[in-house]
C-alpha cells in the first residue's frame, strides 16, 4: 500500500482523487483525517488537531469568552508557501477559514470551527537603510525590541501581545501617531497570500488597490505574510501619567479634548476615565523630547484642570518607554508576553490573557459641557470598566480620507468603551449608544463590534464601495470571510 501523499502532491494531483487508486471515490469535498494529515505533512510549520496535546493552547484566543471555538485544526505556518498550502487546501475542501495573527480580535474573528492560518511563527525582523521588514506573526513587544537594536522604530500600539499584522491593516492606532502617523501610513509595501493561493507582492506601483486596501481596510482579502515599513530615528523621551479626583472628571474631559489638539505633534496623549478599583481619573502620554518640554507642556493642562492627585514624569529610553506604555515596565522583553511554548509564547512569559468586551466611536467634534457629563455618568454607573481617549490629529490628520482605506483623518481621537469580567458586554453596548448622539456613528475597525449596525459607513466611511470592489476582484468566492466583512 502507497503512503499517504503530502499536501502538495495531494492538491496537484488533483485533491481526494490522489488517496486512492481509482476504487471507491467520495464525491464529498468534505476533508477526512487522511485530507488533513496530507496537510500536515506538507507543511514546513506544524499543523495542531484535536486530541493533540497541545491543542487546548493553540486553539484559544487572547479572550477566553470564545474559548468554546474547536477549530478542526490550526496550522502554525512557517513561510509564505504554508500559507498558499493552508488558502489551498481551505478552498478544495470548502473549510471554513481564519487567520490570526497576535489573536486579539475583539469580534473573535480569528478562530472558527474550520481551519486557523496562524502566522506567529513569521515573526522576523530587520532594518536597513531606513526600512524595516516585519513578518506578520510578529508582535509588538518584539518590534519595537528588535529595531531598537539599530536606534529606529515605527509607530504602533502599546499592547505588547498584539500581533503586527492585525493592527496595521486596521490601521494603527499608537503613541507616537500624531508626530509620525498611523502603522498603515508607513506601511510602504505588503506581501499578501491571496484567495488563489498567489503569493503578491503590493505597493504604491505593484497591485496599487490591493496595497491601498491593505492601510486601514481591515484585513479580510487575504493572508498578510510580510510587511515593509518606513523607520524613524528614535531618542530619549518622556513619560507621564496625571491623576485628578473624580469630582474633577469632566472638566478634565473638556480641557484635554483642547490641550490634546493644542500641543506639538511630538507630544500623544490618552484619557482614560475609570470604575475599574475605584473611580479614577488620569491623563497619561509620551512626548518626544526631555522632561522639562514636557512638564512645560503640561503646566498648561493642569492650570486648566486644577491641582493633581499625583504626577509621574519620566524621561527614559525610547524602548523602556514603549515597556512602560505596554504595562512591561519592571519585565524583561521575554517575559512580556503569555508564557507557554508554542509560537508567540515564552516559557518565562508573565502576562495573562483577559475576558472583556470593548466597543468604539471616533470624536470628530469636542464633546459639549452636556456630552462631558453624559461620559463621566456612564463611567460612573455600577461594574468594573473603562473609557479610554487617544488623541489623533498631527500627522494623523494631514493625510486626505480617501489616500489610504483608513477614513478617520478628521477626527479629533478615538474612544474606547472596555469592560473586564464575564457578562461586561451589556454595559459597553449601554454606554455606546448612550454616546451615539455625542459623537454619531463612526468606529475604529480594530475595535470590532460584532453588533455594531452600519458598519460599513461607521468603519470605512466613503472608503466602503472601493474596499467592496476589490475584494470582489481579489476574493470573487469570498474565501476569507468575517462577520463584517466585504
Amino acid at each position: 500500500m502507497q503512503p499517504a501523499p503530502d499536501r502538495r502532491t495531494f492538491l496537484r494531483l488533483g485533491g481526494m482523487a490522489a488517496l486512492t487508486l481509482g476504487a471507491g471515490l467520495p464525491t464529498s469535498t468534505s476533508p477526512g483525517p487522511a485530507e488533513w494529515i496530507a496537510l500536515g505533512r506538507g507543511l514546513d510549520g506544524k499543523l495542531i488537531r484535536p486530541g493533540d496535546a497541545s491543542y487546548d493552547t493553540a486553539r484559544r484566543l487572547f479572550n477566553p469568552a470564545f474559548d468554546t471555538a474547536r477549530p478542526a485544526g490550526v496550522a502554525y505556518c512557517a513561510n509564505p508557501s504554508d500559507v498558499a498550502e493552508c488558502v489551498n487546501f481551505a478552498r478544495k475542501m470548502k473549510v471554513p477559514l481564519a487567520v490570526r495573527s497576535g489573536g486579539h480580535s475583539y469580534g473573535g474573528w480569528s478562530t472558527g470551527s474550520g481551519l486557523i492560518i496562524d502566522v506567529s511563527r513569521m515573526n522576523t525582523v530587520s532594518q536597513a537603510a531606513g526600512r524595516a521588514t516585519v513578518g506578520a506573526g510578529a508582535k509588538l513587544v518584539d518590534v519595537y525590541d528588535r529595531l531598537a537594536a539599530s536606534g529606529v522604530s515605527i509607530p504602533a500600539g502599546s499592547c505588547p501581545t498584539v500581533g503586527v499584522s492585525g493592527l496595521t491593516l486596521g490601521g494603527g492606532i499608537g503613541v507616537v501617531s500624531r508626530k509620525y502617523g498611523l502603522t498603515c501610513d508607513v506601511m510602504e509595501s505588503i506581501q499578501i497570500v491571496t484567495a488563489d493561493g498567489r503569493l503578491l507582492t503590493c505597493d504604491a506601483d505593484h497591485n496599487p488597490d490591493l496595497y491601498w486596501a491593505s492601510r486601514g481596510g481591515g484585513g479580510n482579502l487575504g493572508v498578510a505574510v510580510s510587511f515593509g515599513f518606513r523607520t524613524h530615528p528614535t531618542r530619549e523621551v518622556t513619560v507621564f501619567f496625571l491623576h485628578w479626583p473624580w469630582a474633577k472628571a469632566a472638566k478634565a474631559l473638556q480641557a484635554w479634548q483642547t490641550w490634546g489638539q493644542a500641543v506639538p505633534d511630538e507630544m500623544w496623549s490618552t484619557m482614560h476615565l475609570s470604575s475599574d478599583g475605584g473611580m479614577d481619573v488620569q491623563i497619561g502620554g509620551l512626548y518626544l523630547g526631555g522632561k522639562a518640554g514636557c512638564e512645560r507642556l503640561l503646566d498648561r493642562l493642569t492650570s486648566a484642570i486644577g491641582p493633581v492627585s499625583t504626577t509621574f514624569v519620566k524621561q527614559t529610553s525610547y524602548s523602556h518607554a514603549m515597556m512602560i506604555m505596554g504595562g512591561c515596565s519592571t519585565l524583561s522583553v521575554s517575559q512580556c508576553h503569555q508564557p507557554g511554548t508554542l509560537p508567540g509564547q515564552t516559557r518565562d512569559g508573565r502576562l495573562s490573557r483577559d475576558n472583556f468586551s470593548g466597543r468604539s466611536h471616533m470624536a470628530y467634534r469636542p464633546l459639549s459641557e452636556a456630552g462631558a457629563r453624559a461620559l463621566v455618568a456612564q463611567v460612573a454607573r455600577p461594574g468594573s470598566h473603562t473609557v479610554l481617549l487617544d488623541a489623533l490629529g498631527g500627522a494623523v490628520g494631514r493625510v486626505r480620507p480617501e489616500a489610504t482605506a483608513f477614513p478617520h483623518r478628521g477626527a479629533l481621537y478615538s474612544v474606547q468603551y472596555y469592560a473586564h469580567r464575564t457578562g461586561s458586554a451589556s454595559w459597553t453596548r449601554n454606554a455606546r449608544a448612550a454616546m451615539l448622539p455625542h459623537f454619531g456613528d463612526h468606529a475604529y475597525v480594530n475595535y470590532a463590534d460584532p453588533e455594531l449596525s452600519g458598519w460599513r459607513t461607521a468603519y470605512y466611511g466613503a472608503n466602503a464601495d472601493r474596499l467592496a470592489r476589490i475584494k470582489a476582484a481579489y476574493d470573487p468566492g469570498r474565501l476569507f470571510r468575517m462577520p463584517q466583512g466585504f
